[in-house]
């Protein structure tokens, strides 16, 4: 379910409020890379502290834990708010850092592929062996060696096993 600005307002301290608006969708594509990381670190940390406290109201109101204050929590819905609402600002932040990550590698991706264009098209007069295909070894054909481990039981007693073994159950199923 949709939490609305409202219910994050209402659940948040000021400081945590400021760094959850940070990672909504106008204002975290205007974070710098180094920004965004901070920012993932920070309101991950608040996160984990939402989440302990939150746990330890759970174990409070089940007579697990001991309690805080003078009494034991009766409720933990303002504490499992915040919690979502920090958890929510993660997963956006964590989807721009991914997209950003992504565009990069696309970015990298199509200026390798550039490069590799030119360097062929440079390469290709004045290569001594320009006329065939360069992209074969022409050594021959060469044994790879096996990964598979040596068998410690030799092929033929195997068989011979396994021949006996069918030979004994047709002779238990033929009485």
């Amino acid at each position: 379910m949709a939490i609305t600005r409202k219910d994050e307002a209402r659940a948040l301290a000021a400081d945590e409020r400021e760094l959850v608006e940070k990672s909504h969708h106008p204002m975290v594509q205007d974070l710098s890379d180094k920004d965004l990381s901070e920012l993932v670190k920070l309101v991950r940390a608040r996160r984990d502290k939402a989440q302990t406290e939150a746990s330890r109201r759970r174990r409070e109101m089940r007579g697990k834990g001991a309690p805080k204050g003078a009494a034991p929590s009766r409720a933990d819905d303002g504490s499992r708010m915040k919690l979502d609402v920090l958890a929510m600002a993660v997963r956006r932040l964590n989807a721009e850092s991914e997209r950003r990550r992504q565009l990069a590698t696309k970015v990298s991706l199509a200026e390798n592929a550039r490069n590799a264009l030119a360097l062929k098209k440079a390469g290709k007069d004045d290569a001594p062996g320009a006329g065939f295909n360069a992209r074969t070894a022409h050594h021959g054909m060469r044994k790879n060696a096996s990964d598979r481990r040596q068998g410690l039981v030799r092929p033929m007693e195997l068989g011979r096993q396994r021949k006996a073994g069918a030979v004994a159950q047709a002779k238990r199923d033929g009485r």
